[in-house]
């Protein structure tokens, strides 16, 4: 199989790495200068440092469709902010396309309350429906898939012919990829975990115990399945991999940027120290607003989620927002279901 990689992230440069075991596969990056350097020393040294690229990875810059010519399968590794230009790119290609992004787009709109951005699928329905196209998502860390540590993916697509391609380009070894239908659930889950993953952040910042983890984890978990259930997402979906897998992943493990923004929120940064300080880009800053906005709009409630955006906003301190969360009034533990037709299509008025 052909495969073309478009983003020389970590992510990116992870995922080509493993898939070049056994595919032809060509790493393309935006930056010319990023994509000599890791060509003369065939190493990530920016994103992956210290990972030795294999000699089967070839890593390219210039025109992307040379690049991608007679590829089998195109991979989108860029930030949510990057896959509306990607996508549109593309129109036209012959090749399957999968994306690893996981978030909301920013508004188009940021002015307007009745614009509010959109999941990766929905943008795909906007711009390139004729593509085949699916998402590549699930628990995991770039830096573990790079270093071939076990991991579990999940391939979501409404055509059958993709997630058996995505299965058959990354299955292997140490990568395991199971194929599901539902690309709404898989997506809410994947942008839903990083907010609730600043929540848990936070918690563990301020030193609340093991037990309060705990409890935000479990009670956001219900707040992704009631917006994954409304969107139309199903609900057996939130239990698996994208769901409460990545839910937990991102929520406790140490190579978290999500999380790590809610420690160094707790600690006194500001927003603007805790995200320059990354390195790289943090999706639930970014979506945060836009998932609590698209909540109240389909009539649902997601008081984690309120109170990630009211302390990203400064509305908040983080020893208040907590304090709001543990204060609210009692409520059954069952996740309410959406009502008929409560669903929100793209860029109406919330």
């Amino acid at each position: 199989m052909k495969i073309c990689v478009h983003g020389a992230g970590a992510w990116g440069t992870a995922v080509a790495v493993n898939a070049a075991a056994r595919h032809e596969v060509t790493l393309w990056a935006r930056d010319a200068a990023q994509a000599d350097a890791m060509s003369a020393a065939r190493e990530n040294s920016r994103y992956l440092p210290g990972l030795a690229l294999p000699a089967s990875l070839a890593v390219r810059a210039g025109d992307i469709a040379q690049a991608q010519a007679g590829a089998d399968l195109v991979i989108v590794a860029t930030p949510m902010a990057a896959l509306r230009e990607q996508l549109i790119a593309l129109r036209g290609t012959a090749a399957a396309v999968a994306w690893l992004c996981k978030g909301v787009e920013p508004a188009l709109d940021a002015s307007s309350p009745a614009s509010f951005g959109l999941l990766a699928h929905e943008i795909w329905a906007q711009v390139a429906p004729e593509l085949r196209a699916g998402v590549l998502s699930g628990p995991s860390f770039a830096q573990e898939v790079a270093e071939g540590r076990p991991t579990a993916l999940v391939a979501a697509s409404p055509h059958a012919a993709v997630r058996d391609m995505l299965v058959d380009a990354f299955h292997g070894p140490a990568l395991r990829v199971y194929a599901n239908e539902d690309i709404v659930g898989v997506e809410v889950g994947g942008a839903v975990k990083n907010v609730l993953a600043i929540a848990t952040g936070l918690c563990d910042g301020l030193a609340l115990g093991l037990n309060a983890r705990a409890a935000l984890i479990t009670r956001g978990l219900a707040e992704m399945t009631r917006f994954g259930l409304a969107l139309g997402a199903r609900a057996e979906t939130f239990m698996g991999l994208s769901g409460l897998g990545d839910l937990v992943l991102t929520s406790t493990g140490d190579l978290s940027r999500n999380r790590k923004v809610g420690l160094l929120l707790a600690q006194g940064r500001t927003l603007a120290q805790a995200v320059d300080s990354l390195g790289h880009v943090a999706e639930g800053v970014y979506c945060a607003r836009t998932v609590v906005q698209r909540a109240r709009g389909l009539g649902l409630e997601m008081p984690i989620a309120e109170g990630v955006v009211a302390l990203l906003d400064g509305r908040m301190s983080p020893q208040d927002a907590v304090a709001a969360l543990v204060g609210r009034e009692p409520v059954p533990e069952s996740v309410q279901q959406p009502q008929p037709g409560a669903t929100a299509s793209p860029r109406q008025s919330p």
